[in-house]
C-alpha cells in the first residue's frame, strides 16, 4: 500500500468492537472515519468515545461509501458473511471476527471473491496468538505419540443475558459461532476425519435460549481423538477452562491460568503461561503489517474455512445423530 492512511470502517459497538476500534485508533496508519451500530443512541456513544466522525445509520451505508478502504466487521454472526461480500465485492478489504460465516458455502464464496477482487479477507483467530496455544505450541513434543485430548470451557451464567450471543439465529450452532474451540485444535493437530456431536438446548422462547450443552468427539487422520465440550448458562454449576492432551511420553495438563507437564510416576513440572491481554491489538498490528508492508499474517482465510467445515459437520451430526466425514 502507499503511504497515506487506511480509511477504516466499523461495523458493530459491542466489546470486540471496542476493542478493534481502540487498536485501530492508536495506530498511525489507520483513520477510523465511521461506525455503524444495531441502535441510534449506542452507535452515537460509540463514535463520541472512539472519536469517529461518521455514524452510518447501517452497515449498507457505511460499505457504500467510496472514502472507506477497509471495512471491520464486530457485529452479529449471522450478519458477517452478507457484510463481507458486499465489501469485497466494492473493492474493499475486510477484516473480520471468526466466523467468516455460518454457511459453508457463503463462506467458499467470500474466499473466491477475496482473491477474485485481490483484497484482503483476514478473519480474526486471537486464540492462535494467546498464552495458552504458544504454550501448548512449545511444549507438544514433549508427550510424544499424542492419542487424546479433551477440551472444555464452560460458564455459568444465571440468569443468563438476553443477548444475542443465546440468539440461535444471530449466533449460530455452538460450535460455528464459538469456531475458536475447534480451530484451536485444527491448528494443533491437523484435518479431521469424523465428527460425532450432540448438543442441547434450555429454552422458554423461540429465539433466545437460557443454556446450551454442546459435546463433539474429533477423530482426526492421524488417529487422534479430541472431545470438546462447549457450553454456558443457568443449567451449568462449575465454571471451567481445561486443556490437556494425554501422549505415550506425558501429558500437559493447562487450568485456568495454570499449565503443567506431567510425565513419569506423576512428575510434574510447571509451564509458564503468556497472558490474554492486548491479542486485538496483536491481531490488528500484523493485519496492518501485512497491508502496508506484505509481511505474513498468522492465519490464512482458507485455515478458517476448513475449521468451518468441522463446525458444520458437528451441526448436521447434532441433527441427524450420525458420525459425520469431514469433506475438505
Amino acid at each position: 500500500m502507499e503511504k497515506a492512511k487506511l480509511r477504516v470502517g466499523l461495523v458493530g459497538t459491542g466489546y470486540v468492537a471496542k476493542q478493534r476500534a481502540d487498536a485501530l485508533r492508536r495506530d498511525g496508519r489507520v483513520d477510523l472515519v465511521g461506525v455503524a451500530g444495531h441502535t441510534q443512541e449506542k452507535t452515537e456513544a460509540f463514535a463520541r468515545n472512539f472519536h469517529c466522525p461518521v455514524v452510518f445509520s447501517s452497515w449498507q451505508e457505511l460499505v457504500a461509501k467510496d472514502d472507506v478502504d477497509l471495512v471491520a466487521i464486530c457485529t452479529i454472526n449471522r450478519d458477517h458473511g452478507a457484510i463481507a461480500k458486499a465489501a469485497l465485492s466494492r473493492g474493499k478489504h475486510v477484516i473480520m471476527e471468526y466466523p467468516l460465516s455460518l454457511e459453508v458455502a457463503e463462506a467458499e464464496e467470500l474466499v473466491s471473491l477475496a482473491k477474485t477482487q485481490n483484497k484482503l479477507l483476514h478473519v480474526e483467530h486471537i486464540e492462535l496468538l494467546g498464552g495458552w496455544h504458544q504454550a501448548l505450541k512449545q511444549h507438544l513434543s514433549k508427550v510424544g505419540n499424542i492419542f487424546y485430548v479433551r477440551y472444555n470451557t464452560i460458564k455459568p451464567e444465571n440468569p443468563a443475558p438476553r443477548k444475542w450471543t443465546y440468539n440461535h439465529d444471530y449466533f449460530g450452532f455452538p460450535l460455528l459461532g464459538a469456531l475458536s474451540r475447534l480451530h484451536r485444535l485444527v491448528d494443533l493437530f491437523g484435518k479431521v476425519l469424523t465428527v460425532n456431536c450432540h448438543n442441547r438446548f434450555w429454552a422458554t422462547e423461540t429465539d433466545y435460549y437460557q443454556s446450551c450443552l454442546c459435546v463433539a468427539q474429533l477423530s482426526f487422520h492421524s488417529g487422534l481423538l479430541a472431545q470438546v465440550i462447549y457450553a454456558k448458562g443457568e443449567t451449568l454449576w462449575q465454571a471451567e477452562r481445561k486443556f490437556e492432551v494425554y501422549g505415550d511420553g506425558g501429558g500437559l495438563l493447562f487450568n485456568g491460568d495454570t499449565a503443567i507437564f506431567v510425565k513419569g510416576k506423576g512428575e510434574t513440572t510447571p509451564i509458564e503461561i503468556g497472558s490474554r491481554q492486548g491479542l486485538f491489538a496483536k491481531d490488528t498490528a500484523i493485519v496492518l503489517d501485512h497491508l502496508f508492508h506484505g509481511s505474513p499474517l498468522y492465519v490464512t482465510p482458507e485455515e478458517s474455512l476448513y475449521t468451518l467445515k468441522v463446525g458444520d459437520a458437528a451441526r448436521r451430526s447434532a441433527e441427524t445423530g450420525l458420525t459425520v466425514v469431514v469433506e475438505d
